[in-house]
């Protein structure tokens, strides 16, 4: 999911400026409502996460991400924000808000916390990674060459190549997590009887009689 997601929004702007006939600043601020959906949706879906553990929204979020970057293959020559920019880039933002704060707080779980340090170290260096090897290489699978570039029409079909691509990776992703995330227990979940007191470090908690 972090290739696919880092290799679409690097030719979104290329697609909103060269076919789409937008400013680098248009095409920058219509981009936003993804900052402004997680801002809102994050905490609660992280909240939500640690109370039913994060399979569920692991597995539907990277499928909303899919269909948001999906819907990217209606943005064409036209431009229209409300109707062509706007609807994916909301599915796109609450598919995010899904899967982010689950996804990192998993990550952080699955170790001791004196080592949550280098599990977050870990969790960007693969998303850095992911990145990096997307931009390289969705241009080419989608049939972007050098000329494309300055040919709205030619390089619009391979951006919604590289879109459906990005979609596809998503939903394998949600697929993936569907599969192999396990539920927590329901004795994990469900709270224990009587009053427990503990502090935030990495210690069992202390039970008072």
């Amino acid at each position: 999911m972090y290739g696919a997601l880092a290799g679409a929004l690097f030719l979104l702007p290329i697609q909103l400026q060269q076919v789409a006939g937008y400013t680098a600043l248009q095409a920058g601020i219509s981009l936003l409502p993804l900052t402004a959906i997680m801002l809102v949706l994050s905490a609660r879906s992280g909240a939500l996460a640690a109370r039913i553990g994060p399979r569920l929204q692991m597995s539907v979020g990277p499928i909303l991400v899919g269909a948001g970057l999906a819907l990217f293959t209606g943005i064409g020559p036209t431009g229209g924000y409300a109707t062509e920019v706007l609807p994916a880039v909301t599915v796109l933002g609450l598919g995010l808000a899904t899967t982010v704060a689950p996804l990192t707080a998993t990550v952080l779980a699955a170790v001791p916390a004196r080592h949550a340090g280098m599990a977050s170290a870990v969790n960007n260096d693969v998303a850095r990674a992911a990145g990096l090897i997307a931009v390289a290489v969705l241009p080419s699978a989608a049939g972007i060459t050098g000329a494309a570039y300055l040919d709205p029409r030619q390089f619009s079909a391979g951006f919604h190549t590289a879109s459906l691509i990005s979609a596809a990776l998503c939903v394998l992703g949600g697929v993936l997590a569907a599969a192999t995330i396990r539920g927590p227990h329901p004795a994990a979940v469900r709270p224990r009887p009587g009053r427990r007191l503990h502090c935030p470090l990495d210690a069992p908690p202390a039970s008072r009689s």
